[in-house]
This record gives structure tokens, C-alpha cells and sequence, in this order.
């Protein structure tokens, strides 16, 4: 009986530790490279990981928010990928910094060349964009991910206030506030937004510590809990056996 109920907790831990870990980097996600400051310019990096153990990815497109479009959007070449940038009409000019825009970019698609991302990698897609609106916190994109088996996942669940997140969420820029001195974060224009020969590494490796930090930390939390529980009952039960004894 003492194996057994043993064997039955180290079951339920391996679950708990399963269950917290995966959708830690599971979704495609988009995260700046420094700073997405209202008004400004900024690097952003769309984080694709590969789910499936039998499929490659061979096709990332990212869909813009047509409520806040954005007339810059450069991306950075990428070996074994080719990219493609496409502009829409607006339906109503906007004027950005004192400049009218009659049309933005409506999608971005990424194309393998080679493998894709294959499985166990993820693959990040960086892209200048800019200027960010200056009237919300966060621009809301749609991505869709296709791989090499004809599988389409389709991340474009917006998240729900107060809610549970959902299976597919939309990946979600957080903007920040433009900073006092008049500069609109650390890349105040399209030409320092672009250049990314120094920042881009350093940014990736921050990046990945950040989540491998946290997904620890959510594992290590739910491991100790289980262990606890399980110590308690063995001792319930060791406390039983001198009584009866």
C-alpha cells in the first residue's frame, strides 16, 4: 500500500509539473526589443515555437490591428526564410505626425526556404515597426502558423478580461509610456529601430532567461506543494500504524 499511494503522488507531481510548464512556451509570442514606447519606433520580436514532434513549420503570417495601423514595418532578413510585406488601403486617411497615410501594413508572411523550424526550436521573426499609436496600451495581432503536414494553427483568441487565457491566444505588444524628455523609448526612429547588430543578441538571450525564470519557478512552486501534501499523508499514515500497534 505504501508503494502504491507513493507511486500515486509521484504521478500526480509529474502532471502538475506537465501541465504548469507547457503553455509557458507553448504560444507565439510578441515582445519588444528594449522599449515599445507610444509615438515612437521599436524592434519587436514574434517568438514562433514548433509544437509538434512529427511536423516542421514552414509558414508564419502575422496579421496587423487594422483599428491602430502602422505605415512603417521593415523586417530583417532572416537565412532560410523569405519575407513578404503587404499594404492595404485605409478606408479613412489617417494623419501621423503631421503626415496623411492612406494605407499601412496589413500583413506580414514568412516563407521557409529550407527546413523551417523544425521540432524541439523555436524561430524568432524580428521587425522594425513604428509609429506606434499613442492612444492604447497594446496592439493585438493575429499569427498563423502553418507546417510542412498542412496543419494551421490559428493564434487569434484575444484574451478576455478577468478570464481564463485562451487555447490559442493572440500574440499582444504592451506599450509604454512615452518618456518625458520627448524621446519615444530607446528607438526613437525607424533608422535606430532597424538597426538591430548590437541589441539583438542580447535581447534574445534576456528573453529566454526571462521565461526559463519563470517556467522554474511556476514548476518548482507546484512541485513543493505536491511533495507537502504527500508528506502529511504519510505521516497521517505512519501515526495510524503506532496507534494501532
Amino acid at each position: 500500500m505504501k508503494a502504491s499511494r507513493i507511486a500515486a503522488a509521484g504521478a500526480v507531481a509529474a502532471s502538475a509539473v506537465l501541465a504548469v510548464s507547457a503553455p509557458a512556451f507553448a504560444h507565439v509570442s510578441v515582445q519588444p526589443e528594449g522599449e515599445a514606447a507610444k509615438g515612437g519606433y521599436a524592434v519587436v520580436d514574434f517568438k514562433v515555437p514548433n509544437e509538434r514532434d512529427d511536423a516542421s513549420t514552414n509558414k508564419v503570417e502575422v496579421n496587423f490591428p487594422t483599428d491602430h495601423p502602422l505605415a512603417s514595418v521593415m523586417p530583417q532578413p532572416l537565412d532560410g526564410w523569405s519575407v513578404k510585406v503587404t499594404k492595404s488601403k485605409l478606408a479613412k486617411p489617417l494623419t501621423l505626425h503631421g503626415e496623411k497615410i492612406s494605407e499601412a501594413v496589413s500583413k506580414v508572411t514568412w516563407t521557409a526556404t529550407g527546413k523551417g523550424i523544425e521540432p524541439g526550436f523555436f524561430q524568432k521573426f524580428p521587425l522594425s515597426v513604428g509609429a506606434l499609436p499613442e492612444d492604447t496600451d497594446e496592439l493585438v495581432f493575429k499569427a498563423i502558423q502553418t507546417y510542412d503536414n498542412k496543419e494551421v494553427v490559428r493564434w487569434i483568441e484575444p484574451q478576455q478580461k478577468g478570464q481564463e487565457e485562451p487555447e490559442n491566444p493572440a500574440p499582444v505588444l504592451t506599450l509604454s509610456d512615452a518618456s518625458t524628455d520627448g524621446h519615444h523609448g530607446s528607438s526613437g526612429t525607424a533608422k535606430d529601430a532597424s538597426d538591430t547588430s548590437t541589441a539583438a543578441p542580447a535581447s534574445s538571450t534576456s528573453a529566454s532567461s526571462a521565461d526559463s525564470s519563470d517556467t522554474t519557478a511556476r514548476v518548482l512552486g507546484v512541485v513543493g506543494i505536491v511533495v507537502g501534501a504527500a508528506g502529511v499523508a504519510y505521516g497521517v499514515l505512519a501515526g495510524r500504524r503506532r496507534t494501532e500497534a
